[in-house]
């Protein structure tokens, strides 16, 4: 028979067990950084998500293409934005990831993102070529577009090694952080793999005036490409920004989204139905949410797609292409 005081320990610890049993299923955004389309983006999904799934708890946090991976195959996030060729490499232990990102899956793809990158208007550098010693920003260390920017000056024979040496600095900061450094005069270079129009280069247009440079030489344009599967072929249109008042080369990459492979097939299947039914909530958020289209959404895909969200998309009639 029991005691008292054994009855009193059962009667306190069962309304902790009902509680841990009913606890919500934690989903955790990683979007991108303040200043660009994710983040915004990132909250208003998982909002959307809060409201329409039941038995889940959300929360958005800010990130990078390749750190994001890291968190969502690392169990810290169980969503996130990335980019096709990033979660590929992630997957195969290829470019900056030295171990395989094996608990990836693919949730949907998004939309393209260009590389761009902007000297003041009154700056000397031209090229590529003028950068071997100036002060770039070409994103935080884990961040997709800062390895877009190594692929892009490794064709030109220049690193962020070599900038350092040649009186150069290379800041890993945030948008809004390289946006401040270019106003003030302590950077030379932004630089960013982000849609086209972006907010920090529109702002920068305003003050204190920019120039955009493309990849012109077409031998390094097509080494890149060659070199970086996953990269495709892209221009900075004719008017995108009041600045561009011509069509100049860039190169882009496709923007997905990833979840964690162990997240329930039922989940993922809920959260795969309520970003395609918000469609419209999200566009309100970002313009560039116009481009995200729903037949696309196995486009490209590099990795295995979840079978949460496979479930999804063959209800819907979305096929791979």
């Amino acid at each position: 028979m029991k005691t008292l005081k054994q009855l009193a320990l059962v009667a306190a610890v069962l309304p902790l067990a009902a509680t841990a049993a009913n606890a919500d299923q934690f989903v955790r955004m990683v979007s991108g950084p303040s200043g660009g389309s994710w983040y915004p983006l990132g909250a208003k999904i998982m909002q959307v998500m809060d409201d329409e799934i039941e038995g889940i708890t959300t929360s958005n946090t800010s990130g990078g293409g390749i750190s994001n991976i890291l968190a969502v195959n690392g169990g810290d996030a169980e969503v996130g934005f990335s980019y096709a060729h990033t979660a590929a490499n992630g997957l195969n232990a290829r470019g900056k990831f030295s171990k395989p990102q094996k608990d990836i899956r693919h949730l949907a793809t998004l939309y393209g993102s260009m590389f761009q990158v902007a000297v003041r208007s009154d700056s000397k550098i031209k090229s590529f070529d003028d950068m071997k010693g100036a002060n770039i920003s070409p994103g935080k260390a884990k961040w997709t577009g800062t390895a877009f920017a190594e692929a892009i000056l490794s064709a030109y024979d220049i690193t962020f090694d070599s900038i350092r040496q040649n009186g150069g600095t290379v800041h890993h900061v945030s948008y809004t952080e390289s946006v401040a450094l270019m106003k003030d005069g302590h950077i030379d270079v932004f630089m960013a793999a982000t849609n086209m129009p972006q907010a920090s280069f529109l702002e920068l247009e305003q003050s204190p005036g920019i120039r955009f440079i493309g990849i012109e030489d077409k031998a390094k344009y097509d080494k890149i490409l060659n070199d970086n599967p996953g990269f495709v072929s892209g221009v900075m249109p004719k008017g995108v920004y009041k600045s561009v008042d011509r069509d100049i080369p860039t190169l882009g990459i496709t923007v997905n989204m990833v979840v964690n492979k162990n997240l329930p097939d039922d989940l993922v299947y809920k959260m795969c139905k309520s970003l395609w039914a918000n469609h419209a909530k999200f566009v309100e958020v970002k313009s560039v949410w116009k481009r995200v289209k729903q037949e696309d959404a196995l486009k490209g895909v590099a990795i295995p797609v979840h079978p949460g969200a496979q479930k999804c998309y063959d209800e819907l009639g979305v096929q791979k292409t």
